[in-house]
């Protein structure tokens, strides 16, 4: 049998064991009818003998052979150079192959992949702020939930509306009762707490601009912190006691907590209002219970959860993780300036970063997992950490003296320092996402443009 022959009856074999195989099969059986056979018998029986005749009848040098290669590639082979090939490419796949098992849901549910975030290393804005009181130990800002700003400037108060632009003097008390020690806003965001350095607590409506209430008798000295959790405003005095006051009844002072023996200096409930955690000027950190509070006419102790004694420095900064309910991050003063992180179910310490600068604040992202730390001593700045990595993705630098407040927008998108340099700075760290940006005409594009004790600088 010639050599055509074979091929043509392997041709046909192929064809039927192909056909035997359309279900399916471990190898791949080339389709032969995409095969020029006449072409393939040429070249593996005709060809060489072919070039042995011309061999014998041409001139031996290069050049005759490959003009005869040429000739024979052009006229009979139509410039092909293989004898056995396959069909024309397969087209690439228009589907991914079982994306169930491979993400968990349809392809075209798959989250499309993020752009690198651009984070602006220069403030938005730069206010100069004079009378602001360069005190590590005390809470002056704070941005409620109608997006309004609040800072306390000496005796003054003042109340930026971030929505419009427009901003006003809340109230200046008389030197007897200030400096004011610290501001909070009330979930509503229409009252706003105010600690006094002759240990009152003040409650004021900003809509009709008027005092509600005032409370005394709760601290022997300044109150430097305060925190809500609904209607309970809990204040942290100089004097170490830590009260629970229900503003709502005449009656105000519910619970205290008892464990710091120096100025609480740092106050925050969590999400669920289960648990409070207070930082001192005494290196602690305590999680209370709301439930092991003692009464305020009973016992001199309440039993903390938890007592934390690994800082070595004052701690201010407290922020409770809003994606892991029993997860607080704690920052130390300027002797130990670490960033620790807790389990505040079984009271363990979980992780901690030394960041070699006295932390004055912590802020949880609301829409990543992030947490942006502020920094006095010596570095004077704020930096935002990827977690739990704690890879450092950015540092924003532009205050000339310590940090010592931050407080973050009601979207989440900036937050606002206030420093010894007495300015106050806005920072853009998110895309707006929830808050339409102020778009009136006629609005003043500078805040506290109207005010010789809050004006732009930059």
């Amino acid at each position: 049998m010639d050599a055509r022959a074979i091929c043509r009856n392997l041709g046909r074999f192929s064809s039927k064991s192909s056909s035997s195989r359309q279900g399916g099969g471990d190898r791949f059986i080339p389709n032969r009818s995409a095969m020029n056979l006449d072409i393939a018998h040429y070249m593996l029986m005709a060809a060489p003998r072919k070039e042995k005749e011309n061999n014998s009848g041409i001139s031996s040098s290069g050049k005759g052979k490959g003009a005869y290669r040429e000739i024979l590639d052009r006229v009979l082979l139509e410039n092909r150079t293989r004898i056995l090939e396959f069909n024309s490419k397969p087209s690439a796949p228009t589907e991914e192959i079982f994306p169930e098992i491979f993400f968990g849901s349809p392809s075209n549910h798959r989250r499309p992949l993020k752009n690198k975030r651009y984070i602006p290393q220069s403030a938005e804005r730069i206010l100069d702020a004079p009378n602001l009181e360069d005190d590590f130990y005390l809470n002056l800002l704070d941005w409620g939930k109608r997006n309004i700003l609040a800072i306390a400037l000496g005796n003054s108060v003042y109340l930026w509306d971030a929505s419009v632009g427009s901003a006003f003097e809340l109230l200046t008390f008389d030197d007897h009762v200030g400096p004011v020690s610290s501001v909070s806003w009330a979930p509503d965001g229409k009252n706003i707490a105010l600690g006094l350095s002759n240990s009152f607590v003040q409650l004021w409506d900003v809509t009709s601009n008027r005092p509600l209430r005032t409370l005394e008798g709760i601290h022997q000295s300044r109150v430097g912190s305060l925190a809500w959790n609904g209607g309970i405003l809990t204040t942290g005095g100089m004097d170490g006691n830590i009260v629970n006051n229900d503003v709502r009844i005449r009656s105000h002072v519910v619970q205290k907590y008892r464990g710091h023996h120096m100025e609480v200096c740092g106050l925050k409930w969590s999400g669920s209002g289960e648990k409070l955690a207070s930082g001192g000027n005494d290196n602690l950190v305590h999680v209370w219970d709301c439930s092991m509070a003692s009464s305020n006419t009973t016992s001199n102790q309440s039993q903390w959860l938890h007592r934390f004694e690994e800082h070595t420095g004052a701690v201010k900064a407290l922020a409770w993780c809003p994606f892991q309910r029993n997860l607080l991050a704690t920052g130390g003063g300027e002797s130990d300036g670490c960033l620790r992180f807790w389990n505040t179910d079984i009271g363990n310490c979980l992780s901690s970063v030394d960041t070699s600068s006295q932390v004055s604040g912590l802020i949880w992202s609301k829409n990543e997992r992030e947490l942006l730390s502020s920094h006095g001593l010596p570095h004077n700045n704020l930096v935002l950490w990827r977690y739990p990595s704690m890879e450092k993705l950015v540092e924003l630098n532009g205050h000339f003296s310590r940090v010592l407040c931050m407080c973050q927008s009601p979207d989440g998108c900036r937050v606002a320092s206030a420093a010894g340099d007495k300015t106050l700075r806005l920072w853009k760290i998110y895309e707006t996402s929830t808050v339409k940006k102020a778009t009136g005409k006629g609005q003043s594009t500078t805040p506290f443009a109207s005010f010789s004790a809050f004006t732009t600088i930059r």
